[in-house]
Parts: structure tokens; sequence; C-alpha cells
């Protein structure tokens, strides 16, 4: 991957910063979209952390023991695409050629599970820092699990790179906040502080004493005034690795668009393209030859070497823990040999059964559900934003805190954005399963996480309980009605509203089934009655399924959710008996899952020549489609009230006689 060129500068490590920055001026120029000022600027402490800390097996990315490097700051994807470019990863000076286009590995901001070597989906400023906590927890807790005084088998790091953006939202300082309260050594972020945003200056909006607020929040911090002395960033990481005790961030001072004469140090170095001319004297300026994705002899020689270093340490660390593995210690090969966990094979034995006819909030049901499985399945870790007793996840008396990480009970505290970004984290660190639990009318806080964990297909649970208007007293502003329909929205996300506590044990095991991306579960507050279970898998097969009036025969069928398909059978009860309508319920707590299935599958469920009426404690836009014209939606189209639950239910028409009322209308009965 060499070319001819003459020494460039002093020293190779500065040759080798200038072909990433060159390489990712290039890329953007080609695709005529992207961000060349942080790449420009962030290249020296880029490469001094990446040739001289970050340990990485280029042939076996994804290898268990290695460093995790988190580019916060995702706009600056052409900066990590030139580091797995030049230290060996499986990306091509082709693949960096086709920057930014359709179906390339360099998309514009990396993406997990897209381009080897990214450790997680960046580009939504504050979230890649957040995740970053979560790889950091999950080491401290595998380690606490499989090292012994005398055996380590956990031992890695994760570093990060934030931008002036990241350390301004909010998530961040919530994630950050956590991680100083746990004491979370071995993550250290560095910070490229070149105080440039979009808008200009970050002194518009931006003043605070950044490495004091983290000193506050229980980190270590340090200073580095200039941004290319490599050996000064050398040290600062030398020195934040020194301390254990604490997290660590590294300010340093940086100018965007470092080396452009007419962009570098303004809010026009964010992005690019530069244009040709900028560019032919910004290489100029680093005696750098005007062929395009060019990288010298001497830099590919020099990186090869390093790289074999790497390797052979790589090789060194698997062949010991192979070591303790033949030692008749299995558990290091179970936990770190794979990416994923393995499932119990026992799991559904491990359920609890629930007595048909009993009355049981499904948030309690879950409660219990949570606590048989962990119970024979240790790798299922999470907590609550300050709610474990609310949604019912106090499933052990292990409690994760500072300096005892072998717990399995995770207090997130009232950061609900915070927390699912770090439970996105944790689940990528591998070694675990799982979840997190807060009200439902919260998920609004952290739904840019979630978003993030369906793209990226990782499979993290989140309880959310208090599903509905029928939370009562505490009025509207606690009572979810355009939540559930608005997460349906979210692709790769499994939305799952049981109806009873043996449909919360069935979407557990959904849930824990699926590995593509993220479930939750929307669980009632109120108690409801328990329904005859349905055939094992069937939410995840096919979403739905008849729980009365089996017959092909039927003048009207609800389609309900939750706590409305109770409501739906007595409704369907009074109208078989009282009106002599033949009637059917058909259960939906995963809705989107129904409507993939083949039209006969969906006609054997909900006849066509039916009546059809929705029944939801919620917006009825999405129904409205699936009813049809002439179908009846009910549900709650406006902010609830606060009133003891049942009454705010019935005033706003979820009541039995209400939906009997208007059925029988329908039908003209009335």
């Amino acid at each position: 991957m060499g070319g001819d060129l003459a020494p460039l500068a002093a020293d190779l490590d500065g040759r080798c910063i200038t072909t990433i920055r060159m390489l990712s001026v290039d890329a953007v120029e080609m695709a005529k979209s992207g961000h060349e000022g942080l790449p420009l600027g962030a290249a020296p402490m880029a490469w001094t952390l990446w040739s001289r800390f970050l340990r990485f097996d280029p042939r076996d990315p994804y290898w268990p023991g290695r460093d995790r490097f988190v580019l916060s700051a995702g706009h600056g994807s052409m900066l990590l695409y030139s580091l797995l470019h030049l230290f060996g990863f499986q990306l091509s000076i082709d693949d960096l050629k086709k920057f930014r286009q359709w179906g390339s590995m360099t998309p514009g901001h990396p993406e997990y599970g897209h381009t080897l070597g990214v450790e997680t989906t960046t580009g939504p400023l504050g979230q890649g820092i957040s995740n970053a906590v979560g790889m950091a927890l999950g080491e401290a807790m595998l380690a606490a699990r499989l090292n012994t005084a005398t055996e380590t088998v956990v031992d890695h790091r994760t570093f990060v790179i934030a931008s002036d953006g990241d350390l301004m939202e909010g998530v961040s300082n919530e994630a950050a906040s956590l991680a100083g309260h746990l004491g979370l050594g071995k993550l250290t972020v560095l910070y490229d502080h070149n105080s440039i945003s979009i808008d200009g200056s970050t002194k518009l909006a931006f003043t605070e004493d950044v490495l004091g607020r983290f000193q506050a929040l229980g980190w270590s911090t340090f200073l580095v005034e200039d941004g290319n002395n490599v050996e000064s960033i050398s040290a600062a990481i030398q020195q934040a690795l020194a301390d254990s005790d604490h997290p660590s961030i590294i300010a340093v001072t940086t100018l965007i668009g470092y080396g452009a004469p007419h962009k570098q140090g303004t809010e026009a170095a964010h992005g690019g393209p530069y244009g040709a001319d900028e560019i032919r004297l910004t290489k100029e300026r680093f005696g750098w030859p005007e062929q395009p994705f060019f990288v010298p002899h001497d830099v590919a020689g020099h990186l090869e070497k390093i790289i074999e270093k790497k390797i052979s340490y790589a090789e060194l660390e698997k062949d010991r823990i192979d070591k303790i593995a033949q030692g008749g210690n299995t558990t290091p090969s179970q936990w770190l040999n794979s990416r994923s966990v393995t499932l119990p094979g026992n799991l559904r034995d491990l359920m609890p059964r629930f007595e048909v006819g009993s009355s049981m909030a499904t948030r309690v049901a879950s409660g219990q559900i949570l606590k048989a499985i962990a119970a024979g399945f240790a790798p299922l870790v999470g907590g609550s934003a300050d709610l474990v007793e609310s949604t019912s996840v106090g499933f052990s008396e292990k409690v994760i805190s500072r300096g005892n990480f072998a717990g399995s009970l995770i207090h997130f505290g009232v950061r609900e954005h915070g927390m699912a970004a770090i439970l996105n984290g944790l689940q990528l660190h591998g070694g675990f399963r799982v979840f997190g639990s807060t009200f439902l009318i919260f998920s609004d806080y952290l739904r840019p996480s979630l978003r993030l964990g369906a793209l990226m297909g990782i499979p993290v649970i989140f309880v959310f309980t208090h599903d509905s208007v029928g939370v009562g007293e505490d009025g509207p502003t606690h009572q979810p009605v355009e939540q559930v329909e608005s997460l349906r929205m979210v692709p790769n996300l499994a939305v799952i509203r049981p109806a009873d506590a043996n449909e919360a044990a069935e979407a557990w095991m959904t849930a824990l089934e699926r590995n593509s991306g993220p479930s939750l579960f929307a669980l009632s507050r109120q108690g409801l009655p328990v329904l005859e279970p349905g055939e094992p898998g069937w939410i995840g097969k096919i979403g739905a399924r008849t729980v009365f009036g089996a017959s092909v025969e039927c003048q009207v069928v609800f389609l309900a959710s939750g706590s409305e398909v109770s409501l739906a059978i007595g409704a369907a009860e009074e109208l078989s008996a009282a009106n002599g309508v033949q009637t059917r319920v058909v259960s939906i707590p995963w809705r989107e899952r129904f409507l993939e299935q083949d039209q006969e599958t969906i006609d054997g469920l909900v006849p066509r020549s039916a009546l059809k009426v929705s029944i939801e404690a919620g917006v009825t836009h999405g129904w409205k489609s699936i009813v049809g014209e002439d179908g009846i939606t009910i549900g709650i189209d406006r902010f609830g009230a606060s009133a003891p639950g049942s009454t705010v239910m019935s005033e706003l028409g979820l009541s039995k006689a209400a939906v009997v009322a208007k059925v029988l209308a329908a039908l003209g009965r009335q």
C-alpha cells in the first residue's frame, strides 16, 4: 500500500499522522461530503493511542480480550476508517474511495455490524462516550466473575475520542456521572478540545470548566496543551492508565482542520468538502504529493511492524486463556470465546406458572418471571432508573457498586437516557444479556439510545411499566397515550404489550430468544385476569392469538393488546350472551409481528367479513388501517386526567358498557 516519497517530517510518527490526515481529506473530497476537520485536528492523539497503547488483532476484530475504541465524535468517521485501513483491518483503499456511497463499507458515520473494527454506531453526539461507559462496566463485571487471586482472565480497557459536542449532550453527563460514581478506572476519554461547533466558537454556548465538571463527577483529569505533541499525549495517557480507581479524561487542545490554510480553527473547517484548491494548499503545507490516497513506503513498513507486535501480543493472550481453560476451568472459554450468550436449554421450564382466573398486574408477573429466569441464567443483568420496586425488577440482592462488580442488579439513578446508552454498551461488550426498566412514559427520555440499539440489532430488553391511563392519580404527565404507537414505528424494535401474566412469560421468552434487535414490554400497573396460556412460542411466531370465540363464523372480531384484552373479552361475552352477536377476541401483544404474517394467517385470525373493533388505551392512529374504513377504533386520542385509574378508563370510553354500545350501534342494533 506504499508509494515513493522523500522524508516528510523529522520523525516517523509525523509521517504516519500526516498519512491519516491526508487519507481522510482525500476521501471526503472524493465523496464531496463528510467531515475532515476532526481528522485533521485529532490525528495525532488517535495515532498515539492506536500505535502505542491500544491492544487489538486486526485478523480477529472481535477478539474478546481486545481494548475497545469508540469514536464518539462519529462525524469524523474518516479518522476511524483511515486507522482501520492502516492498521490492517479488512478495509481497503478502494473502500476509502467509496466513502459515503451506496453499499460501501465506509458509511457517513460508523455503523456497528457493518464495518469490521467498529465497536458501536456513533454520530448522534453523546452516545458513543455513554456506550463506552457500558463497555467499561462490562469489563469490570466480567473481571469480578472470572478473575481469581492467581488467574487474570479479563483485563482490557475502553478508550474514547470525544468532541466538544459530545460533552454538551446531556446523555454523556448522565453516563459520566455514573462512571465516576462506580469508579470505572479502565475507561479513558481523549477529549478533542478544539473549541469549535457548527455555529462557530463554543463560546457561543459552552463556557463551562469541563475538566472541573468531570473532576466533580469523580474522574481524573489531564490537560495536553499541544494536540500535535505526541510525547505529551502519550505521557498523559500513561498517567491516566496509572489511576485504576477513577475513569480519566484527557483534554487535548487541537486546531480543527489543522493544516488547511483558509479553514483551520474556524467553523468552516468542521465539514467539507474543502474544495480542490484548499486541498492542494493543505498538501503543500504538509509537503505531501497531490496524488490522492497516498501511503508512503516507510509508513507502510512501520505500520507492518506495529501490526505484527499487536498480533503477537494477542496470540500470547489467547494462548494464556486457552491454558487456563485446559487446566479445568471452562468458564473463561464459555464467556470469552463467544460474542453472544447461549441461553439455557431449560429456559421455558424456568418460567413460573400463573393460575388461570386469578388477577395480577403484568409488571408484578414480570418481576416473578425475571427472578425465576435469573436463578438459572447467570448472564442476565440489568436494573432500573430509580424505579426498582415500581417496575418489579429487584431480582437480586447482589447490587453493582464501586469496587464490587460481581453483582447483577444495577442502580442507574434517575438517568433514563444514560441507562439505555450504557445498556447498549454493556450488551455490545459481550458476556451478558441485559435489561433496563422505567415507566413507559419515560421512554421518551431514552428513545435515541433505543433507536440506535435497533439500528445495531443488539438484543437489549426494556421493561416499561405503568403503560396506560390506568396509572390513574398521577395524571396525564405520567399516563402514556402516544408512546406505544410511536415506538412501534421504530424499525427492528419488538414492542410487546402482554394481556396477562402468562403472556408476560411468553414475552420474556420471545425477547430472550431474539438476537437481532431490542425488545420492550409495556406492562400494566393494575391487576389483570390471568388467561389460559397459548402455544409455546406463539408471540415470536405470529404475534397474536384467539383468546375468546374460536368460531369461524363471527360477526365481530375484537383486536386488543395489554389490559384491553380482558375488556374486549367482557364486551364480547355480553354481546354474545345478551345480544346473540357472534364474537371473537384476538390478543395482539406484538402487532408488527402479526402484520408480517401471510394473508391466509391473518384472515384465519381476523375474518375479512367480520366487523373489526380495535381496543387499546392509546392513540388509535395505527389501528385505523387494520380495522378498515368500516371498522371501529376505540382508544384515547387525547391526554389523560388525574383520578383513580378505573375512573379515568371509564370516563375516556374504555368500559364494557361503552364498547358494547359502540358495537351495537355499528351493527344497527340500537
